[in-house]
């Protein structure tokens, strides 16, 4: 842990195996919408910190590094799912789709 990422590896594993095994098109959504990858055609979660959250994009068959930032800096296991579920909601908006229900 070092000041810019106050979670442990452990945690930042946790919350990629899960954003990429259960949220795995949410990821791509996210890239899509608020990464600046509007052709990605996949994304998994590739790291995170108190600031934002990373990706791996595909776009024309090549991995592209996104980092997409929280609404503020986190500090707290909890927070993580509310910035999720919150980049998810703002990147269907910005691109005209509507979310799913539970995401709201």
């Amino acid at each position: 842990m070092s000041a810019a990422n106050p979670f442990p590896p452990e945690v930042v594993a946790a919350v990629m195996r899960h954003m990429n095994t259960d949220h795995a098109d949410d990821c791509r959504v996210i890239c899509q919408g608020l990464g600046s990858q509007p052709t990605a055609t996949a994304a998994a979660m590739s790291g995170m910190d108190a600031d934002a959250m990373e990706f791996l994009a595909v776009v024309d068959g090549v991995e592209v590094p996104v980092r997409v930032p929280f609404s503020s800096r986190i500090a707290e296991r909890r927070q993580i799912r509310a910035e999720a579920a919150r980049m998810y909601r703002e990147a269907c908006a910005a691109l005209g789709r509507t979310p799913r229900p539970e995401a709201s």
